[in-house]
């Protein structure tokens, strides 16, 4: 498969009333993190839509066709085509085209037991179905980083968020190495989108992922700990806090799940650190 261009999510400039504290409004220039639907299509079948940043449709489709279970890796992949908007841009259709099509169960994406909050199944019953799906994390992988290395991500994921420094707007997911190296980041206006970005590329580059641990610039809901598991990474750190049902599931699948990761400090939920 080819490689595709690294391009940041783009923004957009718009005229706002800024309301200082103890001086009068004035009328400055300010800048937004654009917000499009992408539709996913399947040989030409549409299976979503998203709410995205335009920018890595590729992988935020690999992704999410992963960890939706639909695809067992990039390999299932023949090409991945972004159409064009009239003006030349990126446009929001994007077309997955498959090697072996007779391979792919696309009515997967029917039957969103695990990912959907308003699927109508109580926490329970998703957490015992994703349990059953997916065997939990082996032992011999499990990750206890030290909370030096831990205290350290932070400053290095909002270096790294170009988009969000110029518009304050945007989510961020990386995976960080066992140095606590950051392997990839990526932005996008949905924190989910984000996380299916990161485990795009890793799919892509073909990386380890029991090496490797998933950080996220807000909450850590459910669904990114699920689509972590999926994924087989075992370690989880977020900046804000974890949902109930998240920190249920990272201890049923042996992940370390850390919250609450600022200011020199860090609550964890789940596993432990060296």
């Amino acid at each position: 498969m080819r490689d595709f261009p690294n391009t940041p999510p783009p923004s957009v400039t718009t005229i706002t009333m800024r309301h200082p504290a103890r001086a009068a409004p004035e009328r400055v220039e300010d800048h937004l993190a654009v917000e499009e639907p992408l539709e996913i299509r399947v040989q030409d079948q549409s299976v979503a839509v998203t709410m995205r940043t335009p920018g890595h449709d590729e992988e935020l489709a690999l992704g999410f066709l992963c960890t939706e279970r639909v695809l067992r890796g990039a390999d299932d992949v023949l090409d991945l085509d972004v159409c064009s908007a009239p003006d030349g841009s990126i446009g929001n259709i994007l077309t997955v085209t498959l090697r072996d099509p007779r391979s792919v169960d696309l009515t997967k994406l029917s039957r969103r037991v695990f990912t959907s909050s308003s699927c109508g199944l109580c926490g329970k019953a998703t957490l015992a179905a994703v349990c059953a799906a997916y065997p939990p994390i082996p032992t011999e992988h499990a990750q206890h980083p030290s909370a030096a290395l831990l205290h350290a991500l932070p400053g290095k994921l909002l270096a790294a968020q170009n988009t969000f420094q110029t518009t304050g707007g945007l989510h961020a997911a990386a995976l960080f190495n066992a140095q606590g190296d950051l392997v990839v980041v990526r932005e996008d206006v949905g924190r989910h989108n984000a996380v299916d970005k990161v485990i795009g590329r890793l799919l892509l580059d073909g990386g380890a992922p029991e090496a490797l641990g998933l950080l996220v610039s807000g909450r850590i809901a459910f669904e990114i700990v699920q689509k972590a598991l999926i994924a087989r990474i075992g370690l989880i750190a977020g900046i804000s806090a974890p949902t109930s049902l998240a920190v249920s599931l990272a201890r049923q699948s042996q992940q370390t799940l850390v919250g609450f990761l600022r200011d020199e400090r860090c609550n964890v939920y789940a596993g432990r650190l060296s």
